[in-house]
């Protein structure tokens, strides 16, 4: 068997194409392969810089098979550069599987640092970015959407997602009603792109923003953390509010009792007796 070949994660711009970097374009020259999200997509960003190369589609639903393709060219010494749509591959893209398959056989893998939405619109978000949590996509299913934003409800550091347009009304409107509609917000369109906006404003203007216009592009919305101290621990009925919305997102109750105890330090039975009265109250 031949050496190995060398697997290049390369980050691609996400709008403007004058930020590729003339390491990012000189890794594409020189691989023997292109595997790329969307293959329609990576295509015009090849044509621009003149570049012209075998490529392969890796996307996610179909990320096992198509890393054993990879891989197979990889055994065989050939170079392969893997790209996504825009940014870089693994961060809400495919390519995770891929790395730790390769890390996993000894694989050589590089990367080739370049352009992230989330970074991007942090930096430009005005709000606090020494200590901030990538969230990506929020979950779908509405129980599992409820409990992770029980869940970071309390993280004192800024929060970044992402969104497509037609999901944005009703992201906006959770975080909103989960968050807190007086948290500062900003919503970043089109990052590097001839119409970038950045909206900042508190997150209950934000969940009406779009009450009159569609959502055109894509989304990165930026969201200050919450407002206790980092040191400072949760009340009682902050960390009963905890339980509340866990319960509220499907989570039985001794459960959604024992993630806020956790969370909060309060003792799990007094958070269990809290809202048994209340629930005794309102019956």
């Amino acid at each position: 068997m031949s050496e190995y070949g060398k697997l290049s994660i390369v980050g691609t711009p996400i709008g403007n194409l004058s930020d590729f970097s003339p390491r990012g374009i000189e890794t594409l020259e020189n691989a023997d392969c292109i595997a790329a999200e969307d293959t329609r997509v990576s295509l015009r960003l090849l044509t621009h810089f003149g570049i012209k190369k075998p490529m392969l589609s890796y996307y996610k639903p179909h990320e096992a098979e198509k890393s054993a393709r990879i891989i197979g060219l990889l055994s065989e010494g050939q170079n392969v550069a893997l790209v996504s749509d825009a940014g870089m591959p693994c961060i809400s893209d495919p390519g995770v599987y891929l790395v730790k398959k390769c890390s996993e056989l000894g694989i050589p893998v590089e990367v080739i640092p370049g352009c992230n939405a989330a970074v991007a619109a942090v930096a430009v978000s005005g709000i606090d970015t020494q200590r901030f949590t990538f969230e990506g996509f929020l979950p779908v299913n509405k129980k599992e959407r409820a409990q992770r934003l029980a869940e970071i409800s309390a993280m004192p550091h800024t929060l970044i997602f992402y969104e497509a347009p037609h999901k944005l009304r009703q992201t906006l409107s959770d975080l909103c009603e989960r968050l807190g509609g007086e948290r500062n917000g900003a919503l970043c369109r089109e990052l590097t792109k001839l119409h970038e906006e950045v909206i900042r404003a508190p997150l209950g203007e934000l969940a009406h923003y779009y009450d009159d216009a569609e959502p055109r592009g894509e989304y990165v919305i930026v969201v200050e953390g919450a407002r206790n101290a980092p040191d400072e621990k949760m009340t009682a009925e902050q960390a009963a509010e905890l339980a509340r919305q866990l319960v509220a997102g499907g989570e039985k109750l001794t459960e959604a009792c024992r993630q806020a105890a956790e969370a909060s330090g309060v003792p799990k039975r007094e958070l269990y007796k809290m809202l048994i009265e209340e629930k005794n109250n309102e019956q």
